[in-house]
């Protein structure tokens, strides 16, 4: 009987034990818990909006850091496409059409690419939406690719970032701006 009351109570104690554990463990992207401690991205999500009289463009990116790192032209090595960006990849909507760098686009939702060389960066505006930014889903999906313009930052960024500047009625620059590099496409309203 003794033996018998030992075992229940043991059961007892591994069950509270297992639910205490698992109440203190993170949610994870499926709902289970996993870590009490909820730890900052290394890449944050960021947003880069303008209006252009109605005509709305909305970026959504993830933004690296250097963190000592060579990346575009070394982790990111040039002549091979790259997500613009960190963990989902870069999204790119415009609520009407639009010209980038004179290249006309629809009303619709993209996701953003680039293909960096040692001299230029080409931007890469894909169909494909709603996917991991790696690996590139291929051209088969490219609605268009733009050279992209360039400008020297004055020192080094540590953390990308993607911004809207020289931003007119009718008329922005889109940024992307990284170590020394300042990459940028002129997008306006279509008339």
């Amino acid at each position: 009987m003794l033996m018998k009351k030992f075992v229940v109570a043991a059961a007892l104690a591994a069950g509270v034990c297992s639910l205490t554990y698992a109440q203190d463990m993170p949610m994870n992207h499926g709902g289970m818990k996993m870590d009490s401690k909820e730890k900052p991205r290394l890449s944050p999500h960021q947003m880069a909006d303008v209006d252009l009289t109605g005509t709305k463009i909305h970026v959504a990116y993830g933004a690296p850091s250097l963190r000592g790192r060579k990346m575009v032209g070394g982790i990111n090595p040039y002549g091979k496409e790259w997500r613009v960006g960190a963990d989902e990849a870069t999204s790119f909507e415009v609520s009407t059409d639009v010209l980038v760098n004179g290249t006309s686009v629809p009303a619709g939702s993209y996701t953003l690419f680039v293909l960096p060389t040692a001299e230029k960066w080409t931007l890469i505006i894909s169909k494909k939406t709603g996917e991991w930014g790696i690996p590139y889903p291929g051209q088969q999906y490219d609605f268009a690719r733009v050279d992209m313009s360039k400008a020297s930052l004055p020192s080094p960024q540590e953390r990308m970032s993607i911004d809207f500047e020289k931003t007119t009625a009718f008329k922005t620059e889109m940024h992307v701006k990284w170590d020394r590099d300042n990459y940028f496409v002129t997008v306006q309203k279509k008339k």
